[in-house]
């Protein structure tokens, strides 16, 4: 008597998860669930720039999305910052374990916060972010991306094992200016290299760090996910204004989203 079979599972018979936040760093369990279930890409191989063009193409068909970031992302390979046995899953829209209890975002949620961040008067003025402070390095995948947007990049990490894999991760991407990258406490920014045009973080947090205001630049844009009363975690968009010498910083919140907890020291 035969055995029914029971692997591979028919993908018929995955379900399709409810999408009622942006999730960019789900629970790690829940990322490689996720990764497993996934169908792998078609193409010619993961280093084909049709792969990647595939997933730029996705994105641009919802209609809503900067195009310089669009472009941004179409230029960096993913599959370099995620694990060998995930890379088939490189270009899906989803969130993917990284190590140490992290995961790379959802490429969706990177063009959505790298986007707000191009929407702002001052960056559309330079046509670029300027000078970027990042606030949770990762594998360094959405750095490598700001780096093609902006002028100049600083990218801070407090896990040292996060740091010294995308500083690996970096070194196999041919770009035109490399990230700076910190191992440090992002909740204290960096003055070394402030005042930043652009500051943008992969960590939520209960409230938005005084030094990352005191560290952005006059007509600087910064987002962060944020904890609201009413909402739970929000995007976060503060915009520095000066008006007659007097600054000012105007808040903005926008979709709900599910990031790691922002934290302080380093480990």
């Amino acid at each position: 008597m035969s055995t029914p079979k029971r692997f591979p599972a028919s993908l018929k018979s995955a379900a399709v998860p409810q999408r009622e936040l942006l999730m960019p760093q789900r629970h790690l369990r829940q990322a490689t669930v996720d990764a497993a279930r996934l169908a792998r890409p078609s193409g010619t191989g993961l280093d084909s720039g049709a792969v990647r063009e595939r997933m730029v193409n996705r994105l641009r068909a919802e209609g809503k999305f900067n195009e310089q970031v669009l472009a941004a992302m179409a230029a960096v390979p993913r599959h370099e910052f995620v694990d060998t046995a995930l890379a088939a899953q490189a270009y899906e829209d989803t969130a993917l374990p990284i190590g140490h209890g992290q995961t790379i975002s959802k490429p969706s949620v990177v063009a959505h916060m790298l986007g707000l961040l191009m929407a702002s008067p001052a960056a559309r003025q330079r046509g670029s972010l300027g000078r970027v402070l990042e606030i949770g390095t990762g594998c360094g995948y959405q750095a490598a991306v700001i780096a093609l947007l902006a002028r100049q990049v600083t990218s801070i990490e407090r896990l040292q094992g996060l740091h010294d894999k995308a500083q690996a991760n970096l070194q196999r991407v041919l770009l035109p200016r490399a990230p700076r990258l910190i191992w440090g406490d992002g909740r204290v920014g960096y003055t070394g290299g402030a005042p930043f045009d652009s500051i943008i973080a992969a960590a939520g947090g209960e409230d938005i760090p005084p030094a990352w205001t005191a560290q952005l630049a006059p007509g600087g844009r910064l987002i962060a996910p944020t904890a609201t009363s009413g909402r739970g975690q929000v995007l976060v968009v503060l915009d520095h204004v000066v008006d007659n010498g007097v600054s000012r910083w105007v808040r903005s919140e926008h979709e709900a989203v599910l990031f790691v907890p922002l934290k302080s020291g380093i480990v």
